[in-house]
């Protein structure tokens, strides 16, 4: 297991999905997901200046990421986020350990994680988490209750909307996969005309390692892939 040659693979996966898609793979970020790795690996990402990185646990960020050390080297930008479900009693621990928030999804984690950023004067940056696919298992809002809480989110002006994010469908049809993409993509182009949410609240994140291609040609803006660059979760 070679974490380079892993990143790199990504990399090349990346670049050359963009440019079949006419995009500049310079504008699509990629975020390593953390989930049961050890921050020896963690870290060694890092220092080789992949240092975006996602946690999916609150028990877990609180036990990994204060041990985190910066490199010099930025090819990734140095940002922690929470991209996992996240319980409303976990936002205090998790706060000063992440910058942004992925999985923004209902009024109760929306209003906790104002409260918290009123407390100590911050501001925190959100996705918010749609489930396009419509699964039972995944989290996130039904895209019919996306813009109601989109109009509610203006009460908390601590929260600063990046764009959207969504798990795709476990399936291996890539039609059905990338329309849920582009349906997400359409819901953040209906919501900037809107109004509803920040002209600059333009960013997807989409995609992991076994559909990222898919993802990159309706739009991703941002890739998680955890097991393909880290491998076998611990």
């Amino acid at each position: 297991m070679n974490i380079q040659n892993n990143l790199n693979q990504i990399l090349d996966r990346i670049t050359n999905a963009a440019q079949a898609s006419g995009r500049n793979s310079e504008n699509i970020l990629l975020l390593l997901a953390t989930k049961t790795q050890p921050i020896e690996r963690i870290q060694e990402a890092i220092d080789l200046g992949f240092a975006l990185i996602g946690e999916n646990r609150a028990q877990e960020v609180t036990d990994k990421f204060p041990h985190i050390q910066r490199s010099d080297k930025v090819i990734m930008p140095y940002q922690q986020h929470f991209i996992g479900h996240l319980q409303t009693n976990k936002v205090r621990a998790i706060f000063p350990y992440v910058q942004c928030i992925q999985s923004v999804d209902r009024s109760s984690l929306a209003e906790k994680l104002h409260t918290e950023c009123e407390k100590h004067n911050e501001t925190r940056e959100i996705f918010i988490q749609v489930n396009v696919s419509k699964e039972e298992s995944k989290q996130g809002l039904a895209t019919d209750q996306l813009f109601p809480f989109l109009e509610s989110l203006q009460q908390f002006p601590t929260l600063e909307i990046r764009g959207f994010m969504t798990i795709g469908l476990n399936a291996d049809d890539e039609k059905s996969v990338r329309e849920g993409y582009a349906h997400l993509r359409t819901l953040n182009e209906q919501a900037i005309t809107q109004g509803l949410i920040p002209n600059t609240a333009t960013e997807l994140s989409m995609g992991m390692s076994h559909d990222l291609e898919w993802a990159i040609a309706e739009g991703a803006t941002m890739i998680r892939v955890g097991s393909a660059v880290f491998g076998a979760r611990q």
